[in-house]
């Protein structure tokens, strides 16, 4: 249940903020499972039982608020954090000491008016819309359409950091658009030479039953000085009613290094108090080298999701990957689930994952 931060005693000290505030909300996720991951390998360990995260939800500790300024115009804000909750640390494998990020999802300014929203900061990007929406297992979990089949990762797949984002407003026929320039600065992480540049933008249509988007971006890597890698995607929906069916395709290009064509088809399938989520993705890389050739990899995976309420819900996740000729990637999208073995070129991994998952 989402709570005021006024009606919590023990967030007194923001109190002054949120006087300030027609609404000022705390709101989050946690979602914990037990996980178990087994992976060919030419030595050492090949299997390992963790405790995972992020099995159908992120987990999240979120804080927004909005101002009415009349006249049609409002401000905002948007503060996010990953929560890792079997370890306490903030989430995604990421700590206070190591990224030197606490709201490591998102962290946003806004005014909005009849005109659309501009908005300022730490935001996912354009792109990667297209990979979560168009997922029925939302780019989470074992079930991830990018985890593992993903062979050209953009720098800033997900989010993009000093960014200014523009968006349609909503009332457009069931048109909507975001656009979206990132910077890169001096002094962070691997932002020389514009490394980390962003510049992209999604628009799609919904109506009913039917949704569609196209995105489009450019940006400068981390892979080498002055390397472009420009990316393009097609997704869509649509929800039958005992059936939704979705998927997308991708398409990445970088500078110097080769191509990637991904593609992921899935679906959401209600059974009462239930739902069965089910995917297949496929990605084919393509080198600027002759002497390699390319690399298929494909995944597939089945979720099975119980609904106690409309807050919380226990799961239970199987997957298999099938790397190509020159890959040993994982199913596992974080270190303390993969093994630690050295993993075969050519092999294949596979797990499951059983958790809960909690709204509040």
């Amino acid at each position: 249940m989402k709570k005021s931060l006024l009606a919590l005693a023990v967030l007194g000290a923001y109190a002054g903020v949120a006087s300030a505030q027609s609404s000022v909300t705390l709101y989050g996720t946690v979602d914990l499972n037990g996980r178990y991951v087994k992976q060919d390998v030419t030595s050492g360990e090949d299997h390992r039982w963790s405790m995972g995260r992020d099995g159908i939800n992120s987990s999240q500790l979120g804080f927004r608020g909005i101002e009415d300024l009349g006249g049609g115009l409002k401000a905002g804000f948007l503060l996010l954090s990953s929560v890792g909750a079997d370890s306490g640390d903030i989430g995604a494998g990421q700590s206070a000491t190591g990224s030197g990020k606490f709201w490591t999802r998102r962290a946003t300014v806004s005014l909005f008016s009849n005109a659309g929203e501009l908005r300022l900061g730490r935001d996912y990007t354009p792109t990667f819309w297209n990979n979560t929406i168009f997922d029925a297992f939302g780019t989470n979990g074992l079930g991830d359409s990018t985890g593992g089949v993903l062979q050209l990762a953009a720098t800033t797949f997900v989010r993009a950091d000093n960014s200014i984002g523009y968006f349609l407003p909503p009332n457009i026929g069931g048109f909507y658009g975001q656009f979206m320039a990132a910077a890169s600065e001096a002094g962070q992480a691997g932002q020389t030479s514009n490394n980390g540049r962003y510049l992209g933008g999604r628009v799609g249509f919904a109506a009913g039953p039917f949704d569609v988007a196209f995105g489009y971006a450019q940006q400068r890597t981390t892979a080498g000085p002055n390397t472009d890698q420009d990316t393009w995607n097609l997704g869509g929906a649509y929800d039958f009613g005992f059936l939704k069916l979705m998927g997308y395709y991708v398409h990445d290009k970088r500078d110097n290094t080769g191509k990637e064509d991904r593609w992921s088809i899935s679906t959401v399938i209600p059974m009462g108090q239930g739902e069965v989520h089910l995917g297949y993705e496929r990605s084919k890389l393509n080198l600027d080298n002759p002497l390699i050739p390319d690399n298929k990899i494909w995944k597939t995976a089945a979720t099975y999701q119980y609904n106690l309420s409309k807050r919380t819900a226990m799961y239970g996740t199987i997957a298999l990957l099938d790397n190509g000729d020159t890959s040993r990637n994982s199913i596992s999208p974080q270190a303390t689930g993969a093994v630690t073995g050295v993993a075969e070129i050519g092999g294949k991994s596979k797990g499951f994952e059983l958790g809960i998952r909690h709204f509040f």
